[in-house]
């Protein structure tokens, strides 16, 4: 007995189960704060789930306990400590505006999406079309280049053609021939190729659009001799009226300086009129040779379009030589067309016109028609 009186003496006193001070504290903040509403729709930002986290939203870690056994572990006011508890045991979202939702990406404002570019390129784009440009070129002088090209040029313009001519020669003859005086003129083609003025300001308007010459193109080459590219310099200038024509005719001296060597570098085909004598024909060698080079090194587009019989006199045994000679040695290349002598060809450029508006209808105008005839065939497809 004194055994059990000792026992029932340290035996422990019975816990009273009072509320906890954190409890206490709780029910007075709920009581405080009005109840939320559950079923309300959120009207704050939308919450988004980080896709790399591997649980779903509203899984519970192992770890953590449910909510329902910390409501029964606490006493009575604790369920906000377990929607806490809830809350900080989700993954970690994403948390977007609403406005964000309609931004646009930085490679949407930076580039065309896949289908926008597809849709751009549909319209192909149309090249744009540039003029043939033609030299006449001869280094024998007399063998009517510049009537060629004043004439055939004047032809073109009767067909509907935009055609440009360029006298590249310093003795201005195609100048004087639209009744321009070269002596007289401000400004010229030694302004184009030496101070690289724009060609437009030197375009005058006649039958045609001329671009005039004056007597100081005879000092170009020296002027030039300096000048970075300027086997160049005429090509250049070309570019800025090149899509305005259709033809461009150029007028060159009778030699193969740097001014003609301007002509075979701007042009794509060559028109050579021979006169139809020995000591014309022998300069076709030299021509050649100069044009091979310019292929070679400066220009590989530029071709002979034709060689051109001109000033052929029938009467002669020799002038029917030559033509044979012409055609056994150059074939095709040589023009069924020919110009034949007429007293016209000298009369035309004291009226500052050319053969075709001075005589209509004359038998010299009605040459030139029949070569820009044959010109324009080899022109089409």
């Amino acid at each position: 007995m004194g055994f059990l009186s000792r026992k029932n003496k340290f035996a422990p006193t019975p816990v009273v189960d009072e509320p906890h001070p954190i409890v206490e504290e709780l029910q007075h903040m709920e009581e405080a704060v009005p109840e939320l509403e559950m079923e309300r729709p959120p009207t704050g930002p939308v919450v988004e789930e980080d896709p790399s986290s591997s649980q779903a939203a509203g899984d519970v870690p192992s770890s953590t306990p449910p909510a329902e056994e910390a409501s029964n572990s606490s006493a009575g006011p604790a369920a906000p400590v377990a929607r806490a508890s809830v809350a900080e045991a989700e993954p970690v979202a994403k948390v977007v505006e609403p406005q964000e939702r309609e931004r646009f990406m930085p490679r949407d404002l930076l580039a065309p999406s896949r289908r926008e570019a597809v849709v751009e390129r549909v319209e192909p784009e149309v090249p744009l079309k540039h003029a043939d440009v033609i030299a006449f070129a001869n280094q024998k002088g007399g063998v009517a280049k510049t009537t060629t090209t004043l004439n055939l040029a004047v032809s073109f313009a009767e067909h509907g053609y935009r055609v440009l001519c360029i006298d590249l020669d310093p003795q201005g003859n195609l100048t004087m021939s639209q009744g321009i005086d070269p002596d007289k003129v401000e400004k010229s083609l030694y302004d184009v190729l030496v101070h690289d003025m724009p060609i437009s300001e030197i375009i005058v308007k006649r039958e045609i659009d001329i671009a005039v010459a004056s007597i100081d193109l005879a000092g170009a080459e020296i002027a030039m001799s300096t000048k970075i590219g300027r086997e160049r310099s005429l090509e250049k200038a070309l570019r800025e009226v090149s899509g305005d024509y259709d033809f461009v005719c150029i007028d060159t001296p009778p030699s193969l300086g740097l001014l003609t060597i301007n002509a075979l570098t701007a042009a794509n085909k060559v028109i050579v009129p021979v006169q139809c004598e020995y000591l014309s024909m022998r300069g076709l060698v030299q021509l050649q040779n100069t044009l091979k080079m310019i292929q070679e090194n400066l220009n590989p587009e530029v071709k002979i379009e034709g060689i051109l019989p001109t000033m052929l006199d029938t009467r002669t045994v020799h002038a029917k030589e030559a033509v044979e000679i012409l055609e056994e040695n150059f074939g095709d290349l040589v023009f069924k067309s020919r110009i034949r002598k007429a007293i016209k060809f000298a009369e035309a450029p004291v009226k500052g016109a050319s053969v075709l508006k001075y005589d209509s209808g004359s038998s010299a105008a009605n040459y030139y028609r029949e070569l820009a005839k044959e010109v324009l065939a080899h022109e089409s497809p």
